[in-house]
């Protein structure tokens, strides 16, 4: 009786287990690469972005929940407007663009005016939050 191995059989092994280590070394080099790339973008206009994207949605949630009193909604048009003050710090790419400029005024017009006369019922509340959306997305169509 011949215990060891057939030659076959510790050749297929060698293989296989070469494949494995094959595929744990990509995958750690694959992770390490999307690391390097992911460290390497700034996360400030993403997050800008969706910090004012909750904000809008919250407006847009107190109108359906008719919960469309002055404190509800004014402390988040107040935060909206303060976070329109780093649109240009967040996109410096885009600070000498006209279009881009228009749109920022456009939006903080929209709140100043808002917070110079806060909407005093839903209907008004309404009318503002969709003003907002569509400001945000005429921007995110020229510029995403």
């Amino acid at each position: 009786m011949n215990a060891s191995p057939s030659p076959r059989r510790t050749t297929a092994y060698r293989y296989l287990f070469v494949l494995a280590l094959g595929l744990l070394i990509g995958l750690v080099a694959t992770v390490m690469v999307g690391r390097a790339l992911q460290a390497r973008r700034d996360p400030f206009p993403d997050s800008l972005m969706q910090v004012m994207q909750r904000q809008s949605q919250l407006l847009q949630q107190a109108h359906q929940q008719n919960r469309c009193s002055l404190a509800d909604s004014v402390p988040r048009l107040q935060l909206l407007r303060l976070l329109s003050n780093d649109l240009d710090l967040a996109f410096p790419q885009l600070q000498h663009d006209r279009r881009f400029q228009a749109h920022a005024s456009a939006y903080r017009g929209r709140l100043n005016d808002a917070l110079a006369a806060p909407p005093a019922d839903c209907t008004a509340l309404a009318t503002l939050v969709q003003g907002v959306q569509d400001d945000c997305r005429a921007c995110h169509q020229d510029f995403r």
